[in-house]
This record gives C-alpha cells, structure tokens and sequence, in this order.
C-alpha cells in the first residue's frame, strides 16, 4: 500500500477541490488501485491548525508514514499560500512532486500586467525547486519562470481537463434539481482588473442573462465556487429574478457542472470541467495565469480576455452567447492535444510512482 501526503490549498474556493479530485482519481489509475492520500493545508492561514505546508510539525509527522508528498496542484505561488521552513524541508524523506502550481501577473489600475505584491518570494521558490524530485508547472507562465530559476521544473498542465473521463463517480442530483444554464461568477471586489473594468462586471453579467433568456434558455442560476462570492450572487434575484447555487461539496459541483445546459463562466475551474464534460460554454479571462493555460491548451478562440478587449468585450460576449458559447462540435479537433496532455501527466505521475517505489525499498 502507498500514502501520499498532499499539501494543497484548501480555503474558500472549491476549485481546488476539483483539481484535488481529478489528481486523486488520477493517482488512482496510475497505481491501479487506491492510494491513501492525506491531506494537509497549504497554510495554516485560512485554517485553525498548527500543521500545515512543510513546516517541522508536518514533516515529521510525513517522514514517519509518507511513500511521497505532493505539493499542488493550486495557485500556491501566484499570492504564497504555502508555509516553508528551509530546515524542515531540508530534513524531509520522501521524494517530493511539485504538480500543476502556478503564479501570474495581475492588471494593475492602468491595465498593465504586473506583479502580485503578495507573491511568492522567489528565494522561497529556489529553495523548494532544489529540494523537488518533480516539479510540473500548470502553464507557460509559470513554467518559464520557474525554469529561469531552476531547469528541472516541466510543464504539466491543469488534471481537471480529465474530468470527463471520470463523470461516472459524480453523484446523480435530487430527483426535482433541475440544472439549467450556470453562470460562474467572481465577485468584482476579488477580481485584480483596472476598476472600469470591474465596475461593469455587474453589467455584463445582466447582459449575459438577458441574452441567454432571449435565447430561451428558461432556468438560469449564479455558481458561487466561493462562499465570499454570494452577497454579489444575491443582487441578481432582485435585479433580473435569478437564484444563485453554491455547494462546499465537490462531487455537487462537478455533478452540477456536467449536467448544465450551457455554462458561462469567470472562473478556470468552472471552465475547465465543463469543457471536458462537453458542456457549450462562455470563458471569460482577467489574469495572466488563466491565458496563459488556455492557450496551452490550445483555446485561443475558445476565450474571452475582458481587459484586452476592452470597450468590445460586451460585443465580443453577446456575439459568442448567440454562437452558443465553446461547444464539443468546437472543440473536436481538440481532443486528441488533450488527451495527449492527459497521458503526459500520467507519465509525470508514473515517474514520480517509481520514486516512491525506490524509497520504500531504501
């Protein structure tokens, strides 16, 4: 038997918790049975725990039953949301996978894309590259520059595109759910944009509704991924009559996003499942991280980037609604890069397997 001990975020959105199932299932296929995975919390600032990232406590509580320890797969670097003690690292055992992490620039008030303050340092970085056996970034950006500070780091892609391979483990929904179109939101407050972009948020996501009801679609609800995003959710049942939905329950989410009639979405892991899942869609990117993944993916037109369209977005977003958003006739000639990107990560996942291998024969 194997143990894992996974150190990921794991606050408010549950995006995270996608990316935790598909690795998880993932894992599963790459060992051929279950693995026992244990998770610890990336920070112990959005939880009342005195073990969290690779701090003295957790490593040895790791060192004493772990096989290998995952670190990821999130946006652990872009805002360092992962606590490293050099020393504890330094005194860490098993061998160490740093799997589908990332870190963008942000648009600052001029619409220029720049660094977050809260970054992660990039001593931090060097110091946790050294010590990694694997280390795959989730997109370009992040990959290039982490290979400027240490080669071995590859790019590995996001594993919830593999979700539609696991649609048969979500739940069926209460027998009166009826689904219909989602739309995924970020509250404005949260998005890092130049304020006359995130002051119309609200706007566009009005338009967004209207469009899709003149197009009959007759059920339409707010996907909170967010628990801090439904006080700007609620504001939509007294401006255009539309309930929100939110679930901290990642197999009611994924179930949620798989069974939509059409999602429109803010939010790359609203995105993602639903395009595996063949769900038609309406992607809307505002951060460097986001484009950068998708045009890994090969999505350059299956994506609307709110800043650089500027005074076209608006136009640019009614005319992909009445298209019928990103759909799995569009997306076709896609699925074989993708499942080429899939088998590229299992193989990161095998290699790091046979790491594990040689450390409990040790």
């Amino acid at each position: 038997m194997y143990t894992i001990a996974n150190i990921r975020p794991q606050g408010y959105n549950i995006g995270n918790h996608a990316i935790h199932f598909a690795m998880r299932h993932m894992l599963y296929e790459t060992f051929g049975r279950l693995v026992s995975v244990i998770e610890y919390p990336a920070t112990n600032r959005h939880e009342s725990t005195a073990k969290a990232g690779l701090t003295p406590a957790t490593v040895h509580e790791i060192n004493r039953f772990a096989d290998g320890v995952i670190v990821g797969g999130g946006n652990l670097y872009e805002n360092d949301e992962i606590d490293i003690d050099a020393r504890a690292l330094k005194a860490l055992q098993p061998p160490l996978m740093l799997f589908s992490n990332s870190r963008g620039r942000i648009y600052d008030r001029h619409g220029a894309l720049t660094e977050r303050s809260d970054v992660i340092d990039d001593g931090k970085l060097a110091t946790l590259l050294e010590r990694a056996d694997l280390s795959v970034s989730r997109d370009s950006a992040t990959h290039q520059h982490l290979k400027n500070i240490n080669p071995k780091d590859r790019l590995g892609w996001c594993p919830t595109i593999n979700l539609g391979r696991f649609a048969d483990r979500l739940p069926a929904l209460p027998d009166r759910e009826e689904v219909g179109t989602l739309i995924s939101v970020r509250s404005p407050a949260l998005m890092n944009i130049p304020y006359r972009f995130q002051s119309r948020v609200q706007h566009h996501i009005e338009l967004a509704i209207d469009k899709l009801r003149a197009r009959g679609h007759r059920r339409i609800r707010i996907l909170c991924n967010d628990s801090r995003d439904l006080d700007f959710a609620t504001s939509f049942r007294y401006t255009r009559r539309v309930d929100s939905v939110y679930t901290n329950d990642v197999y009611q989410y994924l179930a949620l996003l798989s069974r939509a009639e059409m999602v429109v979405s803010y939010r790359l892991h609203a995105t993602l499942p639903a395009i595996s899942f063949g769900v038609p869609t309406v992607n809307i990117s505002y951060d460097e991280r986001s484009q950068s993944l998708f045009d890994d993916l090969g999505l350059q037109a299956g994506y609307l980037e709110q800043v650089r369209l500027g005074d076209q977005f608006e136009a640019a977003l009614v005319e992909e609604i009445e298209r019928g958003g990103y759909t799995a006739e569009r997306h076709q000639p896609l699925v074989s890069h993708w499942n080429r990107i899939g088998e590229a990560q299992l193989s990161f996942l095998a290699e790091f397997r046979k790491a594990m291998e040689r450390y409990q024969v040790r």
